[in-house]
Formats: structure tokens, C-alpha cells, sequence
């Protein structure tokens, strides 16, 4: 049989002592057992959660500094949303002149104010889609050799010199587009209409100057190339190694490593930075202003000198002499670019959270 021992609060006052200060009593005062211990040794109340003094004004500062970071963010959130209702309010009051009058009014425009803005938004998504078709394979390419070929000092460089290429102003590559590439690739079009005219999209006659619609796109892809690669990059690098292992220890080679593991962890990550290249050739304004030979037309010829220009084009040239109900026309078709924006990047918020379940990145 087991023994059963009962402190003696006589013989060991110690304990007594301790629990008595703890529960703030006197210490000659003794403290009873619990009930219900069948040991017979004491439980001591818990411990206050509240310590008097200092932990308690450390506690009421961090409150206070949780207060202060969450007030500054929500302040930054909601300065975000007010200026983006601004632009959108700004454009709406100014469009609406234009919107309402008589299109007879509006110089240069033709029936109807529709009428004059859907080549232009015609042709800034066109070349948009042309820039990105060419950038976005060259960007992919890039960022897997940086990521996963490439020696550690070789992918330093070339890191920096795509963060490097991102910073070069738009007028730089507009005076390339005409002093180096126009010329470069003009007879390139003529051998282009002369050999393979029957394809539609490089019907005749060839531009004589070079600076057509296929130049600008050119222009525009070597614009939003370091943006998708940098994006890609850091999309690649942030593959699991353990899935990249286990793919190699399955006898993968590195590309089928890459086409297994790592194209489809990033590819969230791929729709996100080519939405954001798009959105960038959307709104890109000097470099095309220079370089294209522009036209209110609809085609989708790419060397001829006959070409559909952008919206944010047409505002640039046509802005600085326009008055009147002209400067609301010219407004009104900047929401139209606005509205096309809003719907590009919702599109690729909305594959980009389908995507989600399936990849790590976003």
C-alpha cells in the first residue's frame, strides 16, 4: 500500500510563508490545503496575469505603437483609394462635355466622338499585344539562365543590367527607334512584303522610313522586357528546393527540373508581371509619339506606313494645340485608356487568384 504524506504546516512553515506573501496575508497566518488532493500537497493559485510596474506601461506603449502603425497604414490604404477616385472623378467631369455635344463642334473628329476613339483604342491595344507577345518568351528565357544557368557572379551582372535597362528614360528609346532601329529593319520589310506579301499581316506596300507599328512594338518590348524579367526572376528563385530535388533525384534532367517544378509554381507569377508589362506598353506615350508614323485607321498591317496610333500617343501631339471642347475630347479618350487599364489589371488579378491553388507564387 502507498503511504499517504501530509505536509505539517508546523514543522515546515517555509511553504506557509511563501503561499501567505503570494496571496498578499500576513505570514503567521496558516494557509489551508486545497480539497480534494490526494497527495496532500498544495496547489498554488495561479499567478497573476497583471505585474504591477513596468510590464504594464511597456504593454500600454506597444498598444500605443500598434495604434500608430495600423492608423498609418489604413491612412495610406484609404489616400490610395481617394486618389484613384479623383483621377476617375476628374476624368468623368471633363469627359462629359465632349461626351454630350454635337460631334460637328469637335475639330477634326468624325461622326461621332465613338467614331474617333475606337482606332485609338484599337491601336494602343494592338501594339501593346505586339510588345508583349515579343517580350514576354525573350523575359521568360532570361530570368530561368539568371535563376537557374547561370554562374553566381554572371547572374549578379546580368541582374543588374536588367535593373539598369528598367531605368532608361522613354525618349532614349524613342531616339533609338528612329536613329538605329527604323533604318536597321526597313529593308528587312521590303524583303518581308516582296517574299511573304501573301500573309495579311505583312501585306504592302512597305514603309520607306521604317517607322511603323511592328518598330514601335519592337520598341515597346525592349521597354517592358526588364520589368517581366525581374519579376520572373524573383518568381523562380522563390521555388522550393526541395521540389526542385526531388524532381532531379526522380532522374529529371534541368530543363524537365524546370518544366515540372518551376514553370508551374511561377506561372501565377508570370500572368502577374506580364499584366504589368501590358499595363506599362498601354500607357507609354514619347517612345511611340516618336516613332510611329500615325493614322486614325483600323488595320492590322505591321509594315505599312499607314498605322493605327495609341491613345496616349494622340493626346501627346494633339494636346498642346487644342482648346475648347477639343481639350475634353482629347480628356474623354484618356478614360477610355483609363477604363481599358482597370479592366487589363482586374483580368489578371482574376487568373492570377484562379491560378492560386496551383502555385506558391502570385
Amino acid at each position: 500500500m502507498s503511504e499517504t504524506r501530509v505536509q505539517d504546516p508546523v514543522q515546515d512553515p517555509a511553504p506557509e510563508h511563501n503561499v501567505a506573501g503570494l496571496q498578499g496575508q500576513a505570514p503567521h497566518e496558516p494557509t489551508p490545503l486545497p480539497e480534494g488532493n490526494g497527495d496532500g500537497t498544495q496547489t498554488l493559485p495561479p499567478a497573476s496575469a497583471t505585474t504591477p510596474g513596468l510590464p504594464a506601461q511597456g504593454r500600454t506603449k506597444r498598444r500605443l505603437g500598434d495604434l500608430l502603425y495600423s492608423g498609418i497604414s489604413r491612412t495610406a490604404g484609404i489616400l490610395i483609394l481617394v486618389t484613384l477616385a479623383a483621377v476617375a472623378i476628374f476624368l468623368i467631369a471633363q469627359s462629359i462635355p465632349a461626351l454630350l455635344t454635337d460631334p460637328e463642334l469637335l475639330k477634326g473628329t468624325p461622326t461621332s466622338f465613338w467614331a474617333y476613339v475606337a482606332p485609338l483604342a484599337f491601336g494602343t491595344v494592338w501594339v501593346a499585344a505586339l510588345a508583349l507577345l515579343f517580350a514576354l518568351p525573350v523575359a521568360i528565357g532570361i530570368a530561368l539562365f539568371i535563376s537557374h544557368y547561370a554562374p553566381r557572379k554572371l547572374a549578379a551582372g546580368l541582374g543588374y543590367l536588367i535593373d539598369l535597362l528598367a531605368a532608361v528614360p522613354s525618349v532614349v528609346f524613342g531616339l533609338w527607334g528612329i536613329k538605329v532601329l527604323a533604318p536597321a529593319v526597313q529593308p528587312i520589310y521590303v524583303w518581308l512584303t516582296e517574299n511573304m506579301g501573301w500573309f495579311p499581316l505583312f501585306a504592302g506596300p512597305a514603309s520607306g522610313t521604317g517607322r511603323t507599328i511592328l518598330t514601335v512594338a519592337i520598341v515597346l518590348a525592349v521597354m517592358i522586357l526588364p520589368i517581366i524579367t525581374a519579376l520572373c526572376r524573383e518568381v523562380f528563385l522563390q521555388t522550393p528546393v526541395l521540389h526542385e530535388e526531388a524532381a532531379l533525384a526522380l532522374g529529371a534532367t534541368r530543363w524537365e527540373m524546370i518544366r515540372m517544378a518551376v514553370l508551374p509554381f511561377g506561372r501565377a507569377g508570370i500572368v502577374s508581371a506580364s499584366m504589368l508589362g501590358l499595363g506599362r506598353a498601354l500607357g507609354e506615350t514619347m517612345a511611340v509619339a516618336m516613332v510611329l508614323s500615325p493614322a486614325v485607321v483600323i488595320n492590322f498591317l505591321l509594315l505599312t506606313s499607314t498605322n493605327p496610333t495609341t491613345i496616349a500617343a494622340n493626346i501627346a501631339l494633339n494636346f498642346p494645340e487644342a482648346f475648347g471642347l477639343n481639350v475634353n475630347a482629347l480628356i474623354a479618350t484618356g478614360l477610355v485608356l483609363f477604363v481599358i487599364t482597370l479592366l487589363v489589371n482586374s483580368i489578371a488579378r482574376i487568373i492570377v487568384n484562379r491560378r492560386k491553388a496551383f502555385s506558391g507564387a502570385n
